[in-house]
């Protein structure tokens, strides 16, 4: 088998070199080629002349373009590829030992007769581990693995793809990721309703395991929640008959009142930083609902 492991990569250099050296030192099976293309979205931090010094190892592809977003980024990786399979990490997942053989060992044993997708597990690195991101990991904010009910039917809305495998062929036959998702969110859910819809069955095998060095705090991901509140207006206007999934029935502009609830729940998620197990569930939940309806109405007033 030959595999292609695609990184699209944004002004990340120094977890980006991690995770190259993380995946350098997976163990492969001996009768698999391995090449790692990376695709650098236009950053201007060095990623671009770190690449270069790359370019010449064996097995190793660099591809620069303009700032176009991930989706862009990952369809002329998935095109530049030679792999028969595909696994997509992020910049900042790096892959834990057996990850690349966990991918393969799965699409080995149940792949066929049509296509498969295998979803790995992602977790926060120990050391920025907290309350919120533990939320936001295992109760579908970013991701949502304990929401798993069957990991050999996982739904379209788990379809990450910083840590996930699939056929090259079903990427290219599906037209790979829409490119007028601006941002890093829905781009690859929208694919995935699109390709689960046409056959794809997607399998969760967390032995596949990535750390994401990325340390989030609430306040920035109140912003990515209104970000992917904006790309789900797009989601909306492309697949209307998922509009109660998307939540349009909730979207509402932000009143000085609701501005006032968000604030006092941050300062909630904020003390739950600092002293464990204090904050319920739902605080979590209420808080990124907030940022996400608030994207949502911002996106939809748009149109």
């Amino acid at each position: 088998m030959r595999a292609s492991i695609v990184i699209p990569t944004f002004n990340r250099l120094d977890q980006l070199q991690t995770v190259i050296v993380a995946v350098q030192r997976q163990v492969r099976p001996p009768d698999t080629d391995l090449e790692v293309v990376v695709v650098d979205d236009g950053s201007s931090d060095g990623t671009s002349d770190w690449l270069e010094t790359q370019i010449g190892n064996p097995g190793f592809m660099a591809i620069r373009q303009q700032n176009s977003g991930p989706a862009r980024a990952r369809n002329r990786g998935v095109e530049a590829a030679s792999g028969d399979l595909i696994l997509f990490l992020g910049d900042d997942t790096e892959p834990q030992p057996g990850w690349l053989c966990s991918h393969l060992e799965e699409h080995r044993l149940f792949g066929g007769p049509g296509p498969l997708a295998v979803l790995g597990y992602t977790s926060f690195s120990p050391d920025i581990e907290s309350p919120f991101l533990r939320f936001i990991n295992e109760y579908g904010a970013q991701f949502g693995y304990l929401l798993i009910e069957d990991p050999r039917a996982v739904p379209f809305n788990f379809f990450y793809t910083s840590n996930i495998s699939l056929p090259r062929s079903e990427l290219i036959r599906l037209g790979g990721f829409r490119e007028d998702f601006p941002a890093a969110a829905w781009e690859d859910i929208e694919f995935a309703y699109r390709a689960v819809g046409d056959g794809l069955k997607i399998h969760y095998q967390p032995q596949a395991r990535t750390l994401h060095r990325h340390c989030i705090r609430p306040r920035t991901f109140c912003r990515r929640q209104r970000t992917s509140g904006r790309s789900a207006a797009i989601f909306a206007r492309l697949h209307p008959e998922l509009d109660n999934f998307l939540g349009l029935h909730r979207s509402r502009r932000m009143t000085p009142l609701a501005r006032l609830r968000r604030s006092a729940l941050w300062l909630l998620v904020e003390l739950g930083e600092r002293v464990e197990g204090i904050v319920p569930r739902r605080v979590y939940q209420n808080f990124l609902d907030l940022c996400y309806q608030e994207g949502l109405a911002e996106g939809l007033q748009g149109e």
